[in-house]
């Protein structure tokens, strides 16, 4: 099973599947993608605790940095989220880097970069 990707490959999913949007600032510190060990055992229960298939992992940044530091990081934190849902026997069908391509806030406050930095689980059920 693989999730509808519009043109540009983007998953086109209903707001209802998303099941999980964690900042990440919460599992990560500035800069890496290392998943910090109360993080990892927070997603370990939500992945033992959702009702879905299959998930698609995407990650997201800020604005702070160049393009493709942004694309790199938010795949790697991704894959970091993805690496973790394996672990618990989640069925992962695709993991992506967005940067800060798709952000859900303004990027010139502090507030909306801290919005933008995140990772989102889309439950496909």
């Amino acid at each position: 099973m693989s999730p509808h990707v519009n043109r540009q490959g983007i998953p086109v999913c209903r707001r209802g599947n998303v099941c999980g949007v964690m900042n990440t600032d919460q599992f990560f510190a500035t800069d890496k993608y290392n998943i910090s060990r109360s993080g990892q055992e927070r997603l370990r229960r939500f992945f033992s605790e959702a009702s879905a298939t299959a998930f698609v992992i995407a990650g997201h940044t800020d604005a702070r940095a160049s393009d493709a530091y942004n694309m790199r990081l938010s795949y790697n934190r991704a894959n970091a989220v993805a690496k973790v849902a394996a672990s618990t026997g989640a069925r992962v069908v695709d993991v992506r880097g967005y940067g800060e391509r798709m952000p859900r806030a303004t990027n010139s406050t502090a507030a909306g970069m801290a919005e933008n930095r995140r990772v989102e689980i889309i439950c496909i059920r």
